[in-house]
């Protein structure tokens, strides 16, 4: 699969934010407990059932999670970015987006520099567990999960998600 580094970023952004109005609460009503700001030295497990709704809380209040520890699972790809022929890796699931289902949601994921780790196969399923960081490349700013594991797990979860 071949993207480019803006068209996926539009994507991933697309299908959050195209949801992030959905079912929104009140201003007087909490937050659910599952979308809690997350507390020091805890891990924020995304899960199927709000994969969607935990990635908008996460990609709306990035200051929030900077930092914390995520895991999640989905789907494995990477992705050449045409302009400087640079390969990328994700792990996401299919979701809305701004023309039916052609949303994908995720972070992108990499190896710390130095790890010496690999990469699994295109489309197996991955246990994901990193923590969230943000860089800047060609003056634009980019979540990725620095990872301390990926793991291909052989049971799926639901490769489409909608909220």
């Amino acid at each position: 699969m071949k993207h480019t580094k803006a068209s996926l970023c539009a994507l991933l952004l697309a299908a959050v934010l195209a949801l992030a109005g959905c079912g929104a609460a009140d201003a007087n009503e909490t937050a659910p407990a599952d979308l809690a700001r997350p507390a020091a030295g805890t891990v924020v497990e995304i899960k199927e059932k709000m994969f969607v709704g935990q990635l908008n809380d996460i990609y709306l209040n990035r200051n929030d999670y900077l930092g914390k520890t995520i895991k999640y699972e989905g789907m494995f790809t990477k992705y050449t970015w045409e302009e400087n022929n640079m390969t990328y890796y994700m792990v996401y699931r299919n979701s809305p987006g701004c023309c039916g289902a052609d949303g994908e949601a995720g972070f992108e994921v990499a190896w710390p520099k130095g790890a010496g780790k690999g990469y699994p196969k295109e489309n197996d399923w991955c246990e994901v567990v990193g923590t969230l960081e943000s860089y800047e490349e060609d003056g634009q700013s980019f979540l990725r999960l620095a990872l301390d594991s990926l793991t291909v797990l052989k049971k799926r979860g639901a490769e489409f998600v909608s909220q």
